[in-house]
């Protein structure tokens, strides 16, 4: 599918639950209430509007949450999406505190790649980001995925605070076969209260104490991360940078909520109902919806243009 910016629109982040076994600071500061069992999508809905949308040239789709992988048998989805024709790639965001005993079932259902969100190396620091003293936890479930040789990616949110994260991170593309992205901060919800640190100044942190970093031109994903090889590091250091490094013109996804809303953009307020259609057998209605939801994307996000909307959002509820 092609937007109205002439972006080819192939990717679709699917959010499975607004539950978390985590309760992060910037993303879950206090309890939500999540969705009702009701008005949740079930799997079911969940493949047939994946089924749709590969219909219209979706064929990558992204298993988000909150935490998908507290949601019962998620690497059953993932299996059944893996056998929707067009769908090309499956892969899975988590924040790994169930990874491992997670990793084998998501293998055998064909998961393409996993992202495994993680800030710190350092157990208290981690406690209190999370609210959970589970970090050994998240080191043993990305050690269990690679061991089923799944490609993995770590996801790192730093602050000005937390800036010098990035060594110790950095460190785990040095010892082990996975990259490391560094993402920057952006102003969704209570995020909006941190200060958030580029891309450019982690780099130069890295360079001071690891070398000059070379660019990295391979594919590694779908996403706009850009990439860096150190060398000796067995993996690549990435970076995300919304804010300082806007890339909406690049942007090739939208987003399904555990709820059944369609956004067409991460910054904007806009989203799109498609529950009713589904529930209702309306296959038309539901490939419409799809269209309408990427005809909809903005050229840009709001984030500077309309602050207070981007303070409203909860992350937790749209999907990571």
């Amino acid at each position: 599918m092609t937007d109205q910016y002439k972006r080819n629109i192939d990717y679709m982040r699917v959010s499975i639950t607004d539950c978390c076994n985590l309760g992060c600071t910037y993303c879950m500061p206090q309890p939500i209430r999540p969705v009702s069992c009701e008005e949740r999508l079930t799997y079911d809905e969940i493949t047939e509007i994946c089924r749709q949308a590969a219909a219209l040239g979706i064929c990558k789709i992204k298993i988000t949450g909150g935490e998908p992988l507290v949601r019962e048998d998620c690497a059953l989805l993932a299996g059944r999406l893996k056998e929707i024709s067009g769908i090309r790639q499956v892969t899975l965001t988590t924040n790994g505190v169930l990874l491992e005993k997670y990793a084998g079932a998501l293998h055998r259902a064909g998961v393409d790649g996993i992202n495994v969100s993680l800030d710190t190396l350092n157990r208290q620091e981690y406690k209190k980001i999370t609210g959970q003293d589970a970090l050994d936890a998240v080191l043993r479930g990305i050690r269990a995925a690679l061991e089923y040789r799944m490609p993995v990616k770590i996801n790192a949110l730093l602050t000005k605070e937390r800036k010098q994260n990035c060594l110790e991170l950095a460190k785990l593309a040095r010892n082990l076969p996975l990259d490391v992205r560094f993402i920057e901060m952006m102003p969704i919800g209570n995020g909006r209260k941190s200060e958030p640190v580029s891309g450019d100044e982690i780099l130069r942190i890295l360079k001071g104490k690891y070398g000059k970093p070379e660019s990295d031109h391979r594919i590694h994903g779908n996403g706009p991360a850009v990439y860096y090889k150190i060398p000796g590091f067995q993996g690549s250091i990435g970076f995300i940078s919304a804010i300082h490094g806007n890339f909406c013109h690049r942007c090739n996804r939208i987003r399904l909520t555990c709820g059944g809303q369609l956004k067409p953009c991460l910054g904007s307020m806009e989203s799109i109902p498609v529950l009713e259609a589904v529930r209702n057998g309306r296959t038309g209605e539901i490939r419409r919806l799809l269209t309408e939801a990427v005809l909809a994307k903005p050229a840009g996000h709001s984030f500077e243009d309309d602050p207070q909307a981007a303070m409203d959002m909860e992350m937790v509820k749209i999907g990571g």
